[in-house]
């Protein structure tokens, strides 16, 4: 089996990382929360003390971090995994950053005589702990079969969107139709509850439609209908993916009139303490529930 540097156990990289374990892979993990890389060697993976730590030696190092300037930073900073990355060990972005900040980044490791592939997941932290998120894979054809193997301990299904920037890109589109249709529903509602309309009748006809087969058939019954706002996708993170779709979309120059419409809601959102708990609160934030 391989060794695997894999650098941010948070909420999602923890269960990714104790799912290579599972499937056999020797993990050494850094993060630079004192209580995740605490966490992590409680396990049967090793610590590092920092990026390049983690790389030294390793068949494949993957990023699971916040934004593409923090993987940029983890890879080419001080003690950066770019320091010990050898010229056949492949380096799999996991993360949810810009498309040009994973280009930047995959060019400057091309330009080194290394190679890199992005791999943004799709689903929930439910899925990361169970071992089938949905990974959406851009790279070369030799690198991707690569690395399937390893993806294969983290997801139940992956697909090879294209070449390298392919996946964060696909994780974008889908993340723009789903954050935006998110205050689409929440308006919706709104407008039924309004009208004087019993809001059970009329999710029952909204099912029967296109509508209904977005958020009204998965997230909203068992998450704010349900009175649930535990995150299974936070506000918080649902803002950043709008925002990094928005830049996108400048760079491509394709218009994001709802995405730009819905940002402020998300942002009020944010405002009123809703940050950290479920999108689907942005249904009360239309209400006026809080």
């Amino acid at each position: 089996m391989s060794k695997i540097g894999f650098i941010g156990v948070g909420v999602m990289g923890m269960p990714m990382a104790l799912n290579l374990i599972e499937g056999g892979h020797r993990v050494k993990a850094f993060d630079i929360a004192p209580g995740a890389l605490e966490a992590i060697g409680r396990t049967d993976a090793e610590t590092a003390t920092s990026p390049r730590d983690a790389a030294e030696g390793a068949d494949f190092v993957i990023t699971m971090l916040p934004t593409g300037k923090v993987v940029g930073y983890a890879v080419f900073g001080p003690d950066g995994a770019a320091e010990s990355l050898a010229d056949d060990s492949l380096l799999i972005d996991m993360s949810t950053g810009l498309p040009s900040h994973f280009d930047a980044l995959a060019n400057r490791l091309r330009s080194q005589g290394k190679r890199a592939i992005d791999a943004p997941v799709g689903r929930t932290s439910k899925e990361a702990e169970d071992g089938t998120l949905l990974i959406m894979v851009g790279g070369e054809e030799e690198d991707v079969e690569r690395a399937r193997p390893v993806l294969a301990c983290m997801g139940d299904t992956i697909i090879h969107c294209g070449p390298a920037g392919s996946g964060i890109r696909t994780k974008l589109v889908n993340n723009y139709l789903s954050i935006v249709s998110n205050v689409v529903v929440a308006e919706a509602l709104a407008l039924a509850e309004g009208a004087g309309l019993d809001r059970d009748m009329a999710i029952e006809v909204l099912m029967g439609t296109t509508a209904g087969r977005g958020h009204l058939g998965t997230t909203y019954p068992v998450q704010v209908l349900a009175g649930n706002l535990d995150p299974g996708f936070m506000v918080d993170l649902a803002r950043k993916d709008l925002g990094l779709a928005l830049e996108m979309g400048v760079d491509h120059d394709s218009p994001t009139v709802m995405g730009a419409a819905a940002l402020p809601v998300y942002d009020a959102a944010q405002l009123q303490g809703l940050g950290r708990r479920d999108w689907t609160a942005i249904y009360n934030l239309v209400t006026g529930r809080g």
